[in-house]
Order: structure tokens, then sequence, then C-alpha cells
């Protein structure tokens, strides 16, 4: 592999774990035990397995196989920081945060970089959506002026 192959993996993995860590910011704003690192994490592994599974294995056999762990394995991680005690359930959103975020970082190893961006704004906009004080279920029902 040439170091230019190289060099523009490498070049994935930063940007996938820059667009993990954003999505994280907003966790970790909310207090949240999972935040910047953890999602920059998340999202750098899936980018790295990603890669690994187009460049290292063989064009004869299922690099599929390795993208199915990312997503089982991810799933396992945020199954850990769901949380359930005296009737309330909490972590729901980290965890299926977590397991977008992973999306994104393999977006990024296949080189899908427009998905990536956009699977991350989108994570955001519905991470932020929650401070929009008339979306219902919220304490305060009504738009704006109302």
């Amino acid at each position: 592999m040439t170091t230019e192959m190289q060099l523009a993996y490498v070049l994935r993995l930063l940007v996938a774990a820059v667009l993990g860590a954003l999505v994280g910011i907003e966790r970790e704003a909310r207090g949240r035990d999972a935040g910047m690192r953890t999602f920059g994490a998340v999202a750098l592994g899936a980018c790295a397995f990603t890669i690994l599974s187009v460049a290292a294995v063989p064009p004869d056999h299922d690099t599929a196989r390795i993208a199915a762990q990312i997503v089982t394995g991810v799933g396992f991680l945020g199954a850990g920081v769901i949380l359930r005690g005296h009737g309330h359930i909490s972590g729901l959103t980290t965890s299926a945060t977590l397991w977008a975020t992973a999306a994104v970082g393999m977006a990024v190893g296949y080189g899908l970089f427009l998905l990536a961006v956009a699977t991350a704004a989108l994570l955001l906009a519905l991470l932020l959506l929650r401070q929009v004080p008339w979306l219902p279920g919220r304490a305060n029902d009504k738009p704006p002026g109302e």
C-alpha cells in the first residue's frame, strides 16, 4: 500500500473522530457520561474497522462481516449506558446516538464523506431539537407567542 493511500486513510480517521466528537459535545454539555471523547472514539473505531475491512481483507473474501460486527459491538456498548431504576429508564438517547455515530465513522471509512457529514448534522439537529420548548411532550407545549 502506498504512503499516499495510507495518508488518505489517516485523513479519514481524523474526519471520523472530529464528526464523532462534535456529536459528543452535545451529550457532554448535557452532563452525560459518554461525551466528546467517547463519541469521537466510537466514530474513529468504526472508521478504522471499516478501512481494515476494505484495505486488509482480500477481495475474494466477505468484507461485510467486519461491518456487521461494528453494528453489533456498538450496540453492546450502547446497552451499557442504559440504566433502569425506580421506574425510570435513562441513557436511551445516548445509546442510540452512539450507535448512529458508529454509522458516521463507517461512512467515512468507506469514503462517503457527504453521507457522514449529513448523518452527523442530522444527529446534532435531533439532539438540539430538545431545546425547542413548544415541542409535544415538553413542559410547555405551547408554540412561541401563545
